[in-house]
């Protein structure tokens, strides 16, 4: 029996997402006897913020973790950028060129130099990096140093600078891409599509779904929702406004928002403006977000970029039609009049005919969830997501 490949999984994060999950779906189900995988972090962050720690449910599935020193930002690297960015403003690129540099200086190469002592110390026969390549420098100039293959799980719609993707092109062996639309995005910014796979993100379609929680006796007949970090790119913000236009015309739901982070205040804020502090609820961080999907009429995803969003997979499984931003990722899942709808991101105005065309038709609702049901069981299967990654990474290490 041959010995496994001895396996380093990087990943940059700093906090729990549905990249991590989609990790943690990986490793419970690799093939040990072929892999054998140690995890690298930078910090042990909590599954949400009262959740356990990624160390305990990696021991949980015998996964050992290395953690990273993180080196504070030295005051030279930040007044740096500050000079950077202003001198600069009037061109992007060279803005974020210049920025990249002192990053280079303060940051990446002292990481590349910790990686690069961890790879060779215990010798390694395979980097894989779970985040996406601009988060990662540290991994492929750590790889290259020491002649080590190198596969990117690239679990976002990236965008490169000319250097960095002549970083790619010298030293990945593989890349695995979530969607096809990811796998298209690197190839227009020209990474070599001879080192692109795309191995669609999926789902474990034979669990058994969670009851719906149960929601308080004041919330609306109706409810949507949406889950994902509180940021700007996730366009939280337009959905609140379709809500506000939905209750202008006499159309009042609840709206379930689940998740955390830097833009929660701002949108809690905006609630308040908005009149809908009785209509919109933030829920946090959900360990088990299904139970509250299964709570929803209609899932929603207002993002201006995803890779192949997980909660799309998981409202779909849940037999819910889906309203989604027109973006890399939710276009391949959503098929447009058939598992949901999708509209131009930013359009508040089509996002808000999206909504209120399926809140006031049960009937399509029912048809949209189960055609998206059938599709995740046919298309998006944990058995295949797991095979397709453990191929290329046979094909990386030979």
């Amino acid at each position: 029996m041959s010995t496994p490949k001895r396996v380093l999984l990087l990943d940059t994060g700093n906090e729990w997402g549905g990249g991590t999950n989609s990790m943690f779906e990986l490793l419970k189900r690799i093939d040990r006897s072929r892999f054998d995988v140690t995890c690298c972090f930078y910090k042990d962050y909590k599954k949400g913020q009262s959740g356990r720690l990624l160390s305990e449910e990696l021991a949980d599935i015998g996964i050992p973790l290395i953690l990273l020193p993180i080196r504070k930002q030295p005051l030279w690297a930040k007044l740096a950028k500050e000079v950077a960015r202003g001198l600069l403003s009037w061109s992007g690129r060279l803005k974020k060129r210049a920025v990249l540099a002192i990053e280079m200086q303060w940051r990446i190469k002292p990481r590349v130099a910790a990686l690069k002592l961890l790879l060779e110390e215990r010798a390694y026969d395979l980097l894989y990096m779970n985040n996406q390549p601009s988060s990662n420098l540290e991994g492929y100039l750590a790889a290259e140093a020491v002649g080590l293959p190198v596969v990117q799980h690239c679990r976002i719609e990236p965008t490169l600078q000319a250097n960095e993707a002549a970083v790619v092109n010298r030293t990945a062996t593989r890349i695995i891409c979530v969607s096809q639309g990811v796998a298209d995005v690197l190839a227009a910014q020209r990474v070599a599509e001879n080192r692109l796979r795309v191995v669609y993100n999926a789902i474990d379609s034979r669990i058994a779904l969670p009851p719906p929680v149960e929601l308080p006796p004041t919330a609306k007949e109706l409810v949507i929702g949406t889950v994902g970090q509180l940021t700007a790119r996730k366009g939280v913000t337009h959905l609140l406004q379709a809500v506000a236009n939905l209750k202008a015309e006499g159309l009042a739901v609840t709206c379930l928002i689940l998740g955390e982070g830097p833009q929660r205040a701002e949108l809690e804020s905006a609630v308040s403006r908005l009149g809908l502090v009785d209509q919109v609820s933030f829920v946090g961080f959900q360990s088990a977000p299904l139970a509250w999907v299964q709570a929803m009429d209609v899932c929603v995803l207002c993002s201006s970029k995803e890779g192949l969003p997980r909660v799309v997979l998981e409202a779909m499984l849940a037999s819910k039609p889906v309203v989604g931003s027109d973006v890399t990722g939710t276009r391949e899942l959503v098929v447009h009049e058939e598992t949901g709808l999708l509209y131009a991101y930013g359009d508040v105005a089509a996002l808000t005919a999206s909504l209120r065309r399926l809140l006031n038709d049960a009937d399509l609702r029912g048809n949209m969830g189960d055609a998206g049901r059938r599709r995740v069981a046919e298309r998006y299967s944990i058995e295949a997501y797991v095979a397709g990654v453990m191929q290329v990474l046979d094909e990386a290490v030979p």
